[in-house]
């Protein structure tokens, strides 16, 4: 087999599968990706067990979410009393970022670190906390899944897709026995696919030059990881099937305008998920477009985008206050029920998680990727407080940091996140 050097895009065909191969000097594809190593380190028992990590799309209004106050004397914002309740169970911290570039595009930068593509915080800590579990991770969105922007990537620089659907996700939960049968059916013939695929590729990687062996390599990574994925979910399949007393709506709220409502079943799926130990690891996308929301029986004046684009208009950030207020309600519903909820050993479920709700956009408006508003609850964490930093200090510490000490109370063995390697002392 040999590569067409004039064909842009080199492909893998085998068994009716299609794969398109990373970029390579001496046989060109449309894939490319930054790739992380492995840490090859042996993990340590922390003391969470399970990690959800929640993005805004389009971040939250600082001025109605950042308290003046640091420390644990704080006064509650307009935007933390939903979460009043909870007080004592979650960090605010404020000034932090990874230092990155600007833009929507670069939201991405959210879980990643400074370089878009590099593996995710909640992938890292997969690699610990999730291995056991049927699902090693699970991607979710509430409202349109978005074409441009990601939030989860392996450490093979392969962005996950997510789910928007409720019932989809339902269904991945808690198959039927018809379900779990084809499921089985589709896992099997992707894996014999996979076999082919790299059957394939082996034969091009004695055709093609020195580094772009290497990115093969890299690109076999990737393939190992998804046979390992298929895998996981063959061996529970056999697992007997877990009823759970939740009903679904009778359709999917899909729709733009219903995206508030998809975001609370898919935060009640996630809390089901860690009860029944379906995974231990999950992320939501929070979608951000121009749907204009009714709220309390009132209309909000603009879409979404536009609000959160608002200009310093002081009636677009009041509806947009609105909006972001009903995201903290879902979160503070959502920590209630990790307390309500135990798992095998009877330890209420929030004792063990790590709940994470952020952005990757600073200011909105401004397009601005600096300073991301942040809440971290839960985990066994030291809380009650307001962290600050100063994001104009080059030295100062940042969004990093606070992944650090999260992997670490996890029990992952890393000292360092992207160019970050102190952690948050205020923790321990």
């Amino acid at each position: 087999m040999k590569p067409d050097r004039k064909n842009r895009r080199f492909l893998l065909k085998s068994g009716g599968l299609t794969l398109t191969l990373p970029a390579l000097q001496s046989a060109p594809s449309a894939m490319a990706g930054e790739v992380g190593k492995a840490t090859g380190h042996e993990s340590s028992e922390g003391t969470a067990k399970r990690l959800i990590c929640v993005g805004s799309n389009l971040g939250l209004y600082r001025q109605a979410f950042y308290p003046k106050q640091t420390g644990h004397q704080y006064e509650t914002t307009t935007l933390l009393k939903p979460l009043e309740q909870h007080r004592k169970d979650f960090t605010v911290f404020s000034g932090f970022d990874h230092r990155a570039a600007n833009g929507h595009r670069n939201w991405d930068n959210y879980l990643c670190g400074q370089r878009v593509g590099d593996v995710t915080l909640d992938q890292i800590a997969a690699e610990t906390i999730g291995t056991s579990t049927r699902f090693e991770s699970l991607q979710l969105c509430a409202g349109g899944i978005p074409s441009i922007q990601r939030m989860v990537y392996t450490r093979g620089g392969v962005p996950l897709p997510m789910i928007n659907r409720p019932s989809v996700v339902y269904r991945k939960l808690f198959a039927t026995a018809d379900d779990r049968e084809r499921s089985e059916y589709l896992l099997k013939s992707g894996r014999s696919a996979l076999d082919l695929v790299q059957e394939d590729a082996k034969q091009l990687a004695r055709a093609v030059g020195k580094d772009d062996k290497q990115k093969l390599s890299e690109y076999f990574t990737s393939l190992r990881e998804l046979e390992q994925r298929m895998s996981r979910q063959l061996n529970h399949l056999a697992d007997e099937t877990v009823e759970v007393d939740y009903e679904l709506p009778a359709y999917d709220p899909v729709a733009p305008t219903l995206m508030l409502e998809c975001e609370q079943i898919m935060f009640d799926l996630m809390a089901l998920a860690l009860q029944t130990d379906a995974t231990r690891v999950a992320t939501l996308f929070i979608a951000g477009l121009g749907q204009v929301f009714t709220i309390d029986g009132q209309t909000v004046r603009a879409g979404y985008h536009a609000l959160s684009h608002h200009g310093n208009d002081a009636d677009l950030i009041r509806d947009l206050v609105r909006v972001e207020t009903e995201h903290m309600r879902c979160l503070a519903r959502f920590i209630s029920q990790l307390k309500e909820k135990t798992d095998a050993d009877g330890q209420p479920l929030l004792d063990t998680t790590v709940v994470m709700f952020g952005t990757g956009m600073g200011d909105a408006s401004r397009h601005s990727n600096r300073d991301l508003p942040t809440i971290v609850a839960g985990g066994g964490l030291k809380h009650g407080q307001h962290l600050a930093a100063d994001p104009k200090d080059a030295r100062g510490q940042q969004l990093g940091d606070v992944f650090v000490s999260i992997l670490k109370q996890l029990g992952s063995p890393v000292d360092s996140f992207s160019e970050t390697k102190r952690g948050i002392d205020a923790w321990s």
